[in-house]
């Protein structure tokens, strides 16, 4: 029967790099041991005025297609909230930019941090169904063009970076089954309110304080916390149970379990919610802060690069947020990116 695995994983950060230190210059009031000991997140990286969502995710696909041979992909899929335009798809464009094949399928689809789990979903799909044999996945965000330069805040937690994941037709069954899940009562604690059509970006736009110190406008990132928050520990431990009950196993069968890395203080929660064995989690923003659908593919690749995980093991997967969206898979280290097993 026809499987699907997760074959390869690179990502790439732009060069600028914002650290806590560097905000406490711009916000005396803003300590940055505390911002660290908060957030888990000491410093991360932000794209230059020119440098955008299609340029990052560009670079992470140039890099895990120098082990790979480009002609094998046949699906591009692109995740991003920063899209180049609102049209032509930025995917059509990084296929021409890769040199991919011209006879393959190519697309945008807008998710936040449950991205990486839905275009895992997809990948799978078209691998299960014949449509593919090889789909190059991209996730990639830059969210920092979206944030008021004085919402203290917001600057504090994200940071812009791109993974670019390959998914391989395989004898073997690396992707389990997924559990998705979706709100879209919630849709207003997490947005950016102009820009789109049906509120165009308002060029005199009165700035808002909301009441913190962070400042920002309808044409910038707005995140409601404490809801944001909410949401995330009422569905989260759900849709962990879903998953583990569609795939007929429990936790104690998972040797290691990857959420999206929002921020320090929130998935420690999680993690003490669900009662997952700490030396089972992995927790690790401390250099990229939290770059949203890009963050699970990052922290997978690194597990596999130090060691952490090894071929064999199975490891839950979870991404939650913008939407609401959120969703949850069980996937098999089949092969291991650093050592290139099974070139």
């Amino acid at each position: 029967m026809m499987s699907a695995i997760i074959r390869k994983i690179e990502y790439y950060f732009p060069e600028l790099i914002l650290s806590n230190k560097d905000l406490e210059k711009e916000f005396p009031e803003w300590d940055a041991e505390k911002i660290e000991n908060k957030t888990g997140i000491r410093e991360r990286h932000i794209v230059a005025e020119n440098e955008t969502a299609l340029d990052l995710g560009f670079e992470s696909a140039e890099k895990v297609l120098q082990t790979y041979d480009r002609k094998k992909i046949d699906f591009l899929l692109l995740c991003t909230q920063s899209p180049d335009y609102y049209l032509p798809t930025s995917a059509c464009i990084l296929q021409d930019k890769l040199g991919l094949r011209s006879d393959i399928g190519a697309f945008d689809y807008n998710l936040g941090c449950s991205g990486f789990i839905y275009g895992l979903a997809m990948a799978k799909s078209f691998i299960k169904t014949g449509i593919s044999d090889s789909v190059l996945l991209i996730t990639s965000e830059t969210y920092t063009k979206h944030i008021h330069p004085k919402d203290k805040s917001n600057r504090t937690i994200f940071g812009d970076g791109a993974a670019a994941t390959i998914i391989e037709k395989s004898d073997e069954e690396g992707i389990f089954e997924f559990s998705l899940g979706t709100d879209g009562s919630g849709y207003k604690n997490l947005i950016v309110p102009n820009g789109g059509l049906r509120n165009r970006y308002d060029v005199n736009a009165k700035e808002i304080d909301d009441g913190s110190g962070s400042i920002r406008t309808e044409n910038n990132l707005y995140m409601n916390g404490p809801e944001i928050f909410n949401f995330t520990i009422k569905a989260v431990p759900v849709v962990v149970n879903q998953c583990l009950e569609k795939n007929k196993t429990n936790l104690d069968e998972i040797n290691y379990v990857i959420f999206h890395q929002a921020n320090l203080f929130m998935i420690e929660y999680l993690r003490k919610k669900i009662k997952i064995p700490k030396e089972k989690f992995y927790i690790d923003m401390l250099y990229t802060g939290n770059t949203v659908s890009a963050t699970i593919p990052i922290a997978l690749k690194n597990c596999i690069d130090s060691g952490v995980v090894k071929k064999g093991d199975k490891i839950l997967l979870v991404g939650y947020g913008v939407g609401y969206s959120w969703g949850a898979t069980i996937i098999k280290i089949w092969v291991l990116t650093k050592l290139n097993i099974g070139d």
